[in-house]
């Protein structure tokens, strides 16, 4: 005979009926899982691309070795940023807080594909080669290069329509492309990567910009002009109270902002500006009303088909809320079956993506938290709704 704590526990034992009535018939599981994991593949590549896209669009914003920034209020984004002049930058290194400057121009010029001669419009950054402005180690060694003229760095992020431009250089090949009507060489590769804005990058020198500018098809700007000023500042200096005291002081012909401020600017472009985040939610949304469709008709159809046993059993003296558990169990047991094979799906898709595109598309811990938090919420709510036909099973109506 069995111990009588053993028979107590054999007494007490629990039957796994939510997970019996999901497995008995296997086709109708595993349709159920399908849905729910197409549903969440959705969501996962919705919500991604989205939250890509906002961080992308900082790609090289990030990369600026700068306290404070200063940008034209005219300036909407980096698909359109204004000049303002440049004395603007020098009146703020006066400033006592202010270690250094540095003017920067940034515009898009038309890059030819120096293996098929086809012109794409690719992000130029220029500066002084004596200034320290990019957060890039690799740049130490090879930015005195661009003293010479027409010599460029190029990102080797940057998309394969460009051309294989870093397959040729590490080959030891010597790369020459048209900017505009100007002939350039690369003297080196950096690492920046693309944005949704710009396809690819290169720096050059301030000098070489401007002849970029004056080129057919360049950046029309004049030489007292300046897209962006760098300031970087005395350590312990308040970048932010910095900021207030240029805005009340500096002519409105200039916008200061403290980096993070910078970053924020480039990103509001994208969340409130255009319609882009709101369509990725919206398809993420769909993506939880059609998961919500499928794990509903499962259940309602579980409990269509279990009517007279959920009814043996309230005769049995077992409570509605105690069948109302079994529903919702099994909606859980949905949610978890179903959530896994779509995370693995979302992984590989966002792999593919990011090797396709280049777009810094990742399955963050929130995301993924994200994700399965709809998953189960739209699981639930399917098992609230399916839970109205429990009020049916009376044991005196069925039998």
């Amino acid at each position: 005979m069995l111990p009588e704590r053993l028979l107590h526990l054999w007494q007490r034992r629990r039957v796994p009926l939510a997970w019996m009535l999901l497995t008995r018939q296997p086709v109708r599981l595993a349709v159920a899982l399908a849905g729910i994991s197409f549903a969440g593949v959705l969501m996962f590549l919705q919500l991604g691309f989205r939250d890509a896209l906002f961080e992308a669009s900082i790609t090289i914003h990030r990369l600026f070795d700068a306290d404070v920034v200063l940008i034209s209020p005219r300036s909407t984004s980096s698909n359109a940023m204004q000049a303002f002049p440049r004395r603007r930058l020098y009146q703020a290194a006066g400033w006592q807080e202010v270690a250094s400057v540095a003017p920067v121009r940034w515009n898009f010029v038309q890059w030819k594909n120096p293996e098929t001669g086809k012109p794409r419009s690719l992000l130029a950054l220029g500066f002084d080669p004596a200034d320290s402005v990019l957060l890039l180690p690799e740049l130490e060694t090879m930015q005195p290069k661009l003293r010479l003229g027409n010599r460029v760095l190029y990102d080797r992020l940057s998309r394969k329509e460009f051309g294989p431009v870093p397959e040729w250089f590490e080959q030891g090949r010597e790369v020459r492309a048209q900017v505009g009507d100007v002939e350039v060489k690369v003297e080196g590769l950096v690492r920046m990567g693309a944005s949704f804005s710009a396809d690819g990058n290169l720096i050059t020198s301030d000098r070489t910009f401007a002849k970029f500018r004056n080129s057919r098809g360049g950046v029309g700007t004049t030489n007292g002009s300046i897209e962006l000023g760098l300031l970087r500042l005395h350590p312990g200096a308040d970048a932010e109270a910095l900021v207030r005291q240029m805005q009340a002081v500096l002519p409105p012909d200039v916008r200061p902002l403290t980096k993070d401020q910078f970053l924020a600017f480039e990103q509001n472009y994208w969340k409130s500006s255009t319609s882009i985040g709101f369509i990725f939610t919206l398809g993420a949304a769909m993506g939880v009303v059609v998961g919500s469709v499928i794990v509903y008709q499962i259940l309602f159809s579980d409990v269509s088909d279990h009517l007279a046993e959920y009814a043996t059993l309230k005769a049995m003296g077992y409570s509605h809320g105690s069948l109302v558990g079994v529903v919702m169990r099994e909606a859980l047991l949905l949610a978890l079956l179903g959530y896994f094979p779509s995370w693995v799906a979302g992984l590989g898709l966002y792999a593919l993506t990011r090797s396709q595109t280049m777009i810094p598309i990742a399955m963050t811990q929130a995301m993924a938290t994200t994700v399965f938090c709809l998953i189960l919420g739209m699981c639930t709510a399917s098992g609230l709704l399916a839970m109205r036909k429990l009020n049916q099973a009376d044991p005196a109506e069925i039998f």
